[in-house]
């Protein structure tokens, strides 16, 4: 089993497991259509909100494959919960896992997500010693695409229209950094 100790504490931020008491601020990204219309959801009533917190709150440690860090992002002055960052363990065989990062809108520009999801990297490769991490995102979604940029990671592959969401084809860009990479990175 990873559990990493919490928080965690980036330069600028830290990192810890959701609460019930985080719905208002969950609630308060997540029904936004602007934060929504890149992603597999639709802006999310109150109660949708409570009910993915809930699951969130269980995330918090990685057993087994399929399983997932998925934490709260906060700024340490004021403790307000700016968005998430998620780790996930997508094959034991092959050692790889996948991050993502959701940010309240009013936080976007500031690094915040390409900090958050660095701490993730590093959670995945000396914590669970995967090998390779991806991200995954809607091919229209040159913001997030920068952020993983920004972490290095490469872009891969284009899928053209592999996906039907929302009533339409789109497009997906799939981002990779290998364990050496990230190594290589750091020296």
């Amino acid at each position: 089993m990873f559990q990493p100790r919490y928080p965690i504490t980036t330069e600028r931020l830290l990192l810890r497991p959701f609460t019930p008491a985080d719905l208002d601020a969950v609630h308060a990204y997540e029904s936004r259509p602007d934060v929504a219309r890149y992603l597999y959801w639709e802006p999310r009533d109150r109660d949708s909100s409570r009910t993915f917190l809930d699951k969130k709150i269980t995330r918090t440690a990685v057993r087994e494959e399929g399983d997932a860090l998925d934490l709260a992002v906060t700024l340490p002055r004021t403790g307000d919960v700016i968005g998430s960052v998620l780790l996930i363990w997508t094959s034991k065989q092959h050692r790889q896992g996948e991050i993502g990062y959701i940010l309240h809108p009013d936080h976007h520009g500031h690094g915040y997500a390409a900090e958050a999801a660095c701490a993730m990297l590093h959670l995945g490769f000396t914590g669970l010693g995967l090998h390779r991490i991806t991200g995954r995102l809607d091919a229209r979604n040159t913001a997030s695409a920068r952020v993983l940029e920004k972490l290095r990671m490469r872009r891969e592959a284009t899928l053209i229209d592999n996906e039907y969401v929302k009533g339409e084809w789109a497009s997906e860009a799939i981002y990779a950094i290998l364990d050496t990479e990230w190594t290589a990175q750091a020296t």
